[in-house]
């Protein structure tokens, strides 16, 4: 690697020039002074003043098309089908593990088509059948270099379910429109439901519902409007009929329920998340901040590095998002009960305003539910489908995520392939620039040198047009903050702590990087030149990263956290 000056902004103009290689013949080009020499771009590269091809290993039209545009507007009609897809995805996949996708070499298929955060779903199954699910995901990650996996606990969290019916829990009786159903709070009916009355266990659902309110059961495959009220049940008539199994969930849209943070089964699953060395928390049902603290009490001291990424699923955590943002470590958009919690139409703008906010805050933001659904049964998805992970991409998801798609459908391999390819589309789609000014301009000042770097780093890289911003961490901090900023390029993340490296999936744009060698206690700059060495080799071997690419290297001035403050631009050199 070599030093390369400061580079001014990029400035565009058309001009005729000719190129020898053309036979003397006029040619279209833009002048770029870029990387502090006047060059020019003709057919998707980049051309110094005699021609010289500079950065022959990458394809820049896809760039020049979109990134230099002066407006928005301008940008989306630069957008071309033909240009050739980008190399690396920033965009987190998150995978719901389960019988589909169980098997050692299924999950390694998974992990090299792009899973990098695998999802266990505590609303079924039980201890043991996660511990051997971690188990199989931890020897999956053993066979594939240079990958690390985050591992993700769902809680099942507290929801208004139906009692047993007659018959156990197999059993299904079937609801028709204009039949009577009785909901009723008294226990004696908790394991006799039938097609007339079956138990709720919410006590107040006596207290809060009106006549006239409608509820609705199976997250929303039916629904039913409550015509009468009881000291212990609530009657209603069936709006929307169909078949109703055993502890289904019901949804109250508009009421404020009153239920605590978590189960006593939620606690033994806190527990044997701490046991089992899991990353993050995915906390179901999330109503308030309080809800956020009281989980961090029930992981203890010993918990107390597992982050907590919050799920909003109701009218409430909308309500109360700002607080809940403060209080978590992430959160995720989950579309499937919030739909049926606010109207169906709105949903799309809470995605917006959550990921936005998220966006301003710098914390990472999932977009989850029916992605790619019907991928559950089919080798393609539908053009909607496709439509709504890339506009997921778009407004600014950290991660996107499957759900039955991958833990119980018949396509578990095709449709992560299928997903990271929408998603390399949808980012090269990205006015990042604007992105990136837009997050500096809300950006509260004075900012602090760690942030103060991480702004000038990313915007080096889109001077340089770098291949990769590279950084040392311990924590996973600087990397954070870099990823706030939206770079288009890849951050590479160098650290020793497997877990730090685990949890900056979460994060868009970062490739996080396990450095295994040591540390060189008596010679740390020649010990730090070497991590961006071993970097710079994962940028290679992945395919982003070729001799005379431009890189952005962000490091600290001594070891430790909290000294970063040196940038280095760098031209690579073999």
């Amino acid at each position: 690697m070599s030093a390369a000056a400061a580079t001014p902004v990029l400035n565009v103009e058309d001009t005729t020039k000719s190129d020898p290689s053309d036979d003397g013949k006029p040619q279209l080009v833009v002048d770029l002074d870029l990387l502090g020499v006047g060059t020019h771009y003709k057919r998707g590269r980049l051309y110094s003043e005699d021609f010289s091809v500079l950065d022959q290993g990458r394809d820049e039209s896809a760039i020049i098309g979109t990134e230099l545009a002066n407006t928005h507007l301008e940008m989306l009609c630069q957008l071309n089908i033909f240009t050739p897809t980008h190399v690396v995805r920033n965009t987190g996949i998150i995978c719901t593990i389960g019988p589909s996708c169980q098997d050692v070499d299924t999950l390694e298929k998974l992990i090299r088509s792009g899973m990098c955060i695998a999802r266990l779903n505590f609303s079924h199954g039980s201890h043991e059948y996660h511990a051997q699910s971690i188990a199989r995901i931890r020897e999956a990650v053993s066979r594939v270099p240079d990958k690390c996996v985050a591992i993700a606990l769902d809680i099942q969290g507290l929801k208004i379910r139906t009692g047993l019916l007659k018959g156990g829990g197999s059993a299904e009786v079937e609801l028709f429109t204009g039949n009577v159903l009785d909901l009723s709070i008294d226990e004696k009916y908790m394991e006799i439901g039938d097609e007339h009355r079956v138990f709720v266990d919410y006590p107040s659902i006596v207290v809060c519902m009106n006549v006239g309110d409608i509820l609705y059961i199976d997250d929303g495959l039916m629904s039913a409007k409550v015509v009468e009220k009881g000291p212990t049940h609530v009657r209603t008539v069936i709006q929307n009929g169909g078949m109703l199994g055993s502890r289904k969930g019901i949804n109250l849209p508009g009421k404020l329920v009153n239920l605590p943070a978590m189960s006593e089964k939620d606690k033994e699953d806190f527990k044997f998340g701490r046991e089992q060395g899991v990353d993050m928390i995915f906390a179901s049902f999330v109503r308030k901040a309080a809800d956020i603290e009281e989980m961090r009490k029930e992981l203890g001291e010993e918990g107390r590095d597992i982050l907590i990424v919050s799920k909003i699923e109701n009218e409430e955590g909308m309500r109360n998002f700002d607080e809940i943002l403060r209080a978590s470590d992430g959160i995720m958009v989950a579309r499937g009960d919030l739909g049926i919690e606010i109207p169906v139409e709105k949903v799309f703008l809470a995605q917006k305003m959550m990921v936005s906010r998220c966006n301003r805050a710098g914390k990472p933001v999932i977009v989850a539910t029916q992605m790619l659904e019907s991928m559950v049964y089919k080798p393609r998805p539908t053009r909607a489908e496709a439509s709504d992970v890339a506009n997921a991409v778009l407004d600014g998801a950290d991660c996107v995520m499957l759900s039955g798609e991958t833990a119980k459908g018949k396509y578990p391999v095709e449709v992560v392939n299928l997903m990271h390819k929408v998603c390399l589309e949808a980012e090269a789609a990205m006015f990042h620039r604007v992105v990136f000014e837009e997050i500096r301009r809300l950006t509260p000042k004075p900012t602090n040198t760690a942030t103060t770097a991480a702004i000038a780093a990313v915007d080096a890289s889109f001077q340089q047009n770098a291949a990769a911003i590279v950084t040392l961490t311990t924590t996973g901090r600087t990397a954070f903050i870099l990823a706030k900023y939206r770079p288009r390029c890849p951050i590479i993340a160098i650290t020793r702590d497997p877990r730090t490296a685990r949890i900056c999936h979460l994060h868009r744009s970062i490739h996080p990087l396990i450095y295994a060698d040591p540390l060189d206690v008596n010679d740390w700059t020649n010990d730090m030149e070497r991590r961006f060495a071993a970097g710079i080799a994962k940028g290679k071997r992945d395919g982003y990263i070729h001799k005379g690419s431009m890189i952005v290297v962000l490091s600290g001035w001594k070891p430790g956290p909290t000294n970063t403050n040196t940038i280095r631009i760098c031209q690579v050199e073999y």
